[in-house]
């Protein structure tokens, strides 16, 4: 749960930041709002979610 709410707010960051520099406009953005809203209730929403999760899991077990 900490991991998905961390990437949404991560992705609504971006989002507010691209359409105040007017790098995107309003029509793209709701589109792309609405994509993944109606996305999240699909049979595909369980394989993006492990996908996510599989990636956070490479990046936590990185060491330097």
């Amino acid at each position: 749960m900490e991991l998905s709410l961390s990437v949404v707010l991560l992705l609504a960051i971006i989002l507010i930041v691209l359409l105040r520099n007017k790098s995107l406009k309003w029509g793209p953005a709701i589109v792309a709002i609405l994509f993944g809203f109606f996305l999240a209730s699909t049979g595909m929403a369980p394989a993006v979610n492990r996908f996510f999760n599989s990636v956070a899991d490479t990046i936590n077990n990185i060491s330097f």
